[in-house]
């Protein structure tokens, strides 16, 4: 059965001219974003890092915000700790950098939280048995709150080719542990040059798989190591990484698998995607020289993450041959559709 997949299209850096199409947008769609009074709303976004100056504007989440807060409940905005270094590994720093950028409760009018804790590893452990993820961790409030929407700004991926709504839930919505089963098959290792014996990875590690060797740096024995990536959480010198040569299709599936996961435990889910100024880098990595991979096309709304995710790929100019060029996204779709993720069918509705 096709899914509706609302579209206001919008052009150009006028946020004026943009904030209006999102209140056309909201005023169709009130009704798949219905609430109950004093609900506590989690808002998924990301700010993107210190770098980034694509991600979604503060003016256009406030509106949103005004809109769940009309009805009496409580919207919150969140998002979760990275993995690569940068300035959102640790709660300290991404609540500076989201305060930095315009996200400060006196702007958007809901709070900013770090969801899976100081050090991206607070949350709770499921175990799934998918196909390729066996246990996922995700924040508390995940399976304890009824309601889920999901701000999402469209991008490029350096793997997948395509970040949208299920990229989105997949690495956003999880703890920083299951962020690197996602990104690799490869155990974490230990730079030797960074490593600074203070010995936190070993007290941590829930496998017993890191000890000290002769030249008293810490050593992870892949034998042993269960790819959790707690140690990856723990380690302050930025002293243990992850292996970033991965197939592409077995990442993908890794992302599915855990979105589809994280989406059963939330009753009414929502999903909202800005496409403008669509750079070939997701807003993890990007900067204001990125270059854009498609002429903006608009703000987009569905109930399907899936269905969200394919209109928004199909309305792409593709202006640099980019995503023909990076096409795992659509081995994504496929097997999103197959665990029942979504719909690769869709009705696009233009407002």
């Amino acid at each position: 059965m096709a899914s509706k997949v609302y579209l206001v299209q919008a052009e150009g850096r006028d946020l004026a001219a943009r904030n209006t199409a999102l209140g056309a947008l909201l005023d169709k769609t009130g009704q798949d974003m219905v609430y109950k009074k004093d609900e506590i709303v989690p808002v998924k976004m990301t700010i993107g890092d210190s770098s980034c100056v694509h991600n979604i504007d503060a003016v256009s989440v406030k509106a949103i915000a005004v809109r769940i807060k009309a009805q009496g409940a409580k919207p919150f905005l969140f998002d979760t700790s990275v993995i690569y270094k940068g300035s959102r590994q640790n709660a300290v720093d991404h609540l500076v950098l989201a305060q930095d950028k315009g996200y400060g409760y006196s702007v958007t009018g809901s709070p900013f939280v770090v969801a899976d804790g100081l050090l991206g590893q607070d949350g709770r452990e499921y175990e799934i048995d998918a196909g390729h993820i066996k246990r996922v961790k995700v924040p508390s409030f995940v399976g304890m709150l009824d309601s889920l929407l999901v701000l999402s700004h469209a991008t490029g991926h350096i793997f997948s080719g395509f970040a949208g709504a299920i990229k989105n839930v997949a690495m956003g919505m999880s703890c920083r542990a299951t962020k690197q089963v996602q990104h690799s098959s490869m155990k974490p290792q230990v730079s030797q040059d960074k490593c600074r014996a203070c010995g936190c990875c070993i007290r941590i590690c829930p496998a017993g798989a890191i000890s000290f060797d002769d030249k008293k740096r810490a050593h992870i024995e892949p034998g042993i190591c269960i790819g959790c990536g707690e140690c990856l959480c723990a380690c302050k010198f930025d002293a243990v990484y992850v292996n970033w040569e991965e197939d592409m299709d077995v990442f993908c599936a890794r992302m599915d698998e855990v979105a589809h996961f994280i989406l059963s435990k939330f009753k009414n889910k929502f999903f909202i995607t800005f496409a403008f100024n669509i750079t070939q880098e997701c807003d993890c990595i990007s900067t204001k020289d990125d270059r854009l991979i498609s002429r903006d096309i608009g703000i987009l709304a569905s109930q399907d993450p899936l269905a969200l995710d394919r209109a928004t790929t199909d309305l792409m100019s593709d202006d640099h041959g980019f995503l023909k060029e990076h096409t795992a996204y659509q081995n994504m779709f496929a097997y999103a559709a197959k665990l029942g993720l979504g719909s690769l069918d869709y009705n696009l509705i233009k407002l």
